[in-house]
């Protein structure tokens, strides 16, 4: 089959319009999709700025009647104020303040045994009006437990019941159809944390309180992580005697891998110490080094840490100093350890 001839008067225009609208469709797609995106932070931003006037006698009455509560705070939710609801207990929990999560459905087969009239019930909902809340407020309320609402409705039914209201309303939702929670949910995990974190700081609650809420996570390695338990001890310590040659120091540097030598008198007490660093300086000012002793060339007043200090400390000591090594001591300046840079690398430490 022959194919088709050219016309004799060129391409047709007809087709160059239709590629070129083709062409055009994705970059106008993508326009568009910017200025959606952009304007969805704008609203969600804004309904987040507007909470701030909103921090009244109101949150420092919810803030009191957790800070009172002698059992745990129990949040609940559902639909999207349940996946917020959730976050909100999770970060409670890991920040000082005992919590959990309840689904209210849940509740109201078995699960409100979880709580007690030591409690307080966080209940969320931006109609306030949403059944499965309403119908297990009673029961908790009549136990005891305190009840704070975050809502957007603040003349709703939910919020009648509220101990402590606190207003979560928003002027739009971002989700151009106006249905899906974008904003109120943002404004709702917005006073969560607001929340959380006003209780933390009453709390005195510290990084070192946050590392035993994270023991698996990087800080709570660095903050639980003492020098006794990464330092070099026993037989990996590269100890010298003063009289030692710098021959016998360098074997001693070398088959420990440390890097440096530490020079103790008999009761291991810490005389000095001796790196590689000062044997290439000595190397450049002495000819023949087999004559000389490690006490005549060690530094006499060498950095040293305790073992029980947390290991972020001898990376800080060492960093401070342009060290890469750090002799451990007990109070009486002992030696019981070396730390290493490269021993704390591998701990995860730095």
């Amino acid at each position: 089959m022959k194919p088709p001839a050219a016309s004799p008067h060129g391409p047709d225009k007809g087709s160059t319009r239709a590629a070129d609208t083709a062409a055009a469709a994705p970059a106008q797609a993508s326009a568009k999709a910017l200025v959606l995106a952009r304007r969805v932070l704008e609203i969600e931003a804004g309904a987040v700025s507007a909470l701030v006037e909103r921090l009244d006698e109101r949150f420092l009455h919810a803030l009191d009647l957790v800070l009172a509560c002698r059992g745990r705070v129990v949040v609940s939710g559902i639909g999207k104020s349940g996946h917020v609801a959730r976050k909100i207990a999770s970060t409670m929990a890991s920040t000082g303040t005992p919590a959990f999560f309840v689904h209210p459905a849940e509740a109201m087969h078995g699960d409100l045994g979880m709580i007690t009239r030591e409690d307080v019930l966080v209940a969320i909902s931006y109609s306030g009006e949403t059944e499965e809340l309403l119908r297990i407020v009673p029961v908790v309320k009549r136990q005891g437990a305190r009840l704070i609402v975050i809502t957007g409705n603040p003349g709703s039914a939910l919020a009648r019941e509220a101990d402590a209201l606190l207003d979560a309303s928003v002027a739009e939702e971002a989700c151009p159809l106006g249905l899906a929670p974008t904003a109120s949910t943002t404004a709702a995990l917005a006073f969560g944390d607001a929340l959380a974190v006003a209780l933390l700081d009453a709390r005195g609650f510290g990084p070192e309180d946050f590392a035993r809420s994270h023991p698996g996570g990087k800080l709570g390695l660095r903050l639980l992580t003492h020098v006794s338990d990464v330092m070099r001890t026993g037989d990996a310590l590269p100890l010298v005697a003063p009289a030692a040659t710098l021959s016998e120091v360098i074997v001693e540097v070398s088959r420990k891998g440390m890097g440096l030598a530490l020079v103790v008198d008999p009761d291991r007490r810490l005389l000095g110490v001796f790196t590689d660093g000062d044997l290439r300086r000595l190397i450049d000012r002495v000819s023949d080094l087999r004559s000389i002793t490690v006490d005549t060339v060690m530094s006499r007043t060498p950095r040293s840490i305790g073992a029980q200090a947390l290991a972020v400390e001898g990376v800080a000591l060492m960093e401070r100093h342009r060290i890469n090594q750090l002799p451990v001591v007990d109070a009486a300046n002992r030696v019981v350890g070396a730390l290493n840079m490269h021993d704390l690398f591998s701990a995860g430490v730095v």
